[in-house]
C-alpha cells in the first residue's frame, strides 16, 4: 500500500491507505474527502476534482497533459500546481504524497 495524504480546505488530514493504481480521486470519493465532487466519474471531463498538489511533490507528480491542462481551465483558482485528482494514478514513487483541496470546486 502506497501513503496519500489529502488536506481539506478546513485543514483536516486524512492520512490514506491506498492501492497502486488507484486515482487519487477514487481514493478521495471512497473516503468521502470533503470537496472532491468528481462529476464525470473520472473522465477528465469536468474540474470537480481539481486540488493543488503539494509542492514538495509537484516535480514528482509533474505538470499535466494537454487533455487536462484543457479542463483545468474551467478550475476555481488554478495554481502552477493544480491538477484534477482523477488523472494521477498511484505508483511506489507517490509514496507520500501530499495534495491539497481548494477552498471550492468550479
Amino acid at each position: 500500500m502506497t501513503k496519500l495524504t489529502i488536506v481539506a480546505f478546513d485543514g483536516a488530514r486524512h492520512d490514506l491507505d491506498v492501492a497502486n493504481g488507484s486515482t487519487v480521486m477514487e481514493n478521495a470519493v471512497r473516503n468521502a474527502i470533503p470537496g472532491i465532487e468528481a462529476e464525470c466519474g473520472g473522465a477528465c471531463a469536468c474540474a470537480t476534482c481539481h486540488v493543488y498538489v503539494d509542492e514538495a511533490w509537484s516535480e514528482t507528480v509533474g505538470p499535466p497533459e494537454a487533455m487536462e491542462e484543457d479542463m483545468l481551465d474551467f478550475a476555481y483558482d488554478v495554481r502552477p500546481t493544480s491538477r484534477l485528482s482523477c488523472q494521477i494514478k498511484m505508483n511506489d514513487a507517490f509514496d507520500g504524497l501530499v495534495v491539497h483541496v481548494p477552498e471550492r470546486q468550479a
